[in-house]
């Protein structure tokens, strides 16, 4: 009996990845068909672990939720709609499985009280938001050579995602900005967490850095890879207008790279 055998077929993840995550939903319309549901599952896996910090009322409890999630990565069977065909698609090769233990990585630092500097912030862009994109690029068959440009790419998406967050984050008392960066413009996760606008001239400085590394990565992406990295058309646009918001253009605007493969 094959691993398969032993779980129900797979729920279809792509309505709630609509509703949670409709920027890698809409890249996942130029996913192939035949992968587009792992796709869909590791959308799904990740909007797990996002949770983590999100539903934790302190940072332990989100460490022990990333910890059970670790297990299901490392092989535990674990009963849950998104724990089961994830194990199967592990088991069966169709997922990288250090990619995902790296994703789970990456969320720690949403339990600590702040993130100190800006390499730590760096690193921890690189391997969340950009460790989905490798785990992606894993899955649409990317050559080695062009997983660190998707990494790359995939953190310019996570460097947009916290700049648009600073404010519902601190309705939570949470901010993720980088305290070195605050205390060069004299803040603190402080006055952040009490006046989310005071972060204005780091947020614009964070904009430009994220912008540079786009700059860097963007580039011909081939076809069959190209959805790994729609998510960062989205993130360009976002940081060079200083607001999250999704108009026909941006939309148009990963048509476009998708069809001419080329972000």
């Amino acid at each position: 009996m094959t691993l398969s055998e032993n779980f129900p077929p797979p729920r279809d993840f792509s309505a709630l990845i609509r509703e949670v995550d409709p920027d890698r939903f809409l890249a996942g319309l130029f996913v192939p068909a035949e992968k587009r549901p792992a796709y869909f599952l590791l959308c799904a896996f990740n909007h797990e672990i996002a949770r983590a910090r999100e539903v934790a009322s302190i940072g332990m409890l989100a460490l022990i939720r990333l910890q059970w999630w670790r297990e299901v990565v490392e092989g535990v069977v674990r009963r849950h709609e998104v724990a089961e065909p994830l194990g199967r698609a592990l088991a069966e090769g169709v997922l990288d499985r250090d990619s995902l233990l790296a994703m789970i990585d990456a969320r720690e630092a949403e339990a600590e009280a702040e993130i100190a500097d800006f390499a730590s912030f760096a690193a921890y862009l690189d391997a969340g938001a950009g460790g989905f994109a490798v785990a992606a690029g894993h899955l649409l068959g990317a050559e080695a050579a062009l997983l660190p440009r998707l990494r790359k790419l995939g953190a310019v998406y996570g460097m947009a995602g916290q700049l648009a967050n600073v404010a519902a984050l601190a309705r939570h008392e949470r901010c993720l900005l980088p305290a070195d960066r605050l205390a060069a413009h004299e803040l603190s996760v402080h006055h952040v967490l009490h006046d989310p606008k005071s972060a204005t001239p780091v947020l614009e400085e964070l904009a430009g850095q994220g912008l540079g590394w786009f700059e860097d990565a963007r580039g011909a992406v081939p076809r069959h890879v190209i959805a790994a990295a729609l998510p960062a058309v989205l993130a360009a646009r976002d940081l060079k207008r200083g607001v999250h918001r999704r108009l026909l253009g941006d939309r148009l605007a990963v048509v476009r790279s998708a069809v001419f493969g080329r972000i």
